[in-house]
């Protein structure tokens, strides 16, 4: 399994950013339930999650410090994921992380409940 995260860079307090998570590898094709997610760790901050999406159903989970700012969506088509932020704020400045968990049908935002991870991409916030 290979997730590759992109989209971040720099943009002042109000601005918007699209996250993207291209997926790929066989297992992918096995499950027919996988939840996607995306995670973000800032600086000297544990790793927090943001939002998640079941792939299947396409509902949706988010954390209250981005609902109503942030929206995961997906195209099965591309198995790609993303993440649309609004509004953003200087303390969404962090790392974010897409993820994968496979054969889950219920919602959690524990780290420790996705098996695979993205390598990160940069969110910086300018206030």
């Amino acid at each position: 399994v290979q997730l590759q995260a992109s989209g971040g860079g720099l943009v002042q307090a109000g601005g918007s950013l699209r996250l993207s998570c291209a997926a790929s590898g066989r297992t992918f094709s096995r499950f027919s339930r996988y939840v996607m997610g995306w995670f973000r760790q800032g600086p000297g901050k544990e790793r927090e999650f943001v939002a998640e999406i079941q792939w299947s159903s396409g509902i949706t989970y988010y954390a209250d410090s981005v609902k109503g700012r942030f929206t995961i969506s997906r195209d099965s088509a591309k198995n790609m994921v993303y993440l649309q932020m609004n509004s953003l704020k200087s303390e969404d400045t962090a790392v974010y992380y897409c993820a994968a968990d496979f054969g889950r049908t219920y919602y959690s935002a524990s780290p420790r409940a996705y098996d695979y991870w993205g390598q990160g991409t940069q969110v910086t916030v300018s206030s």
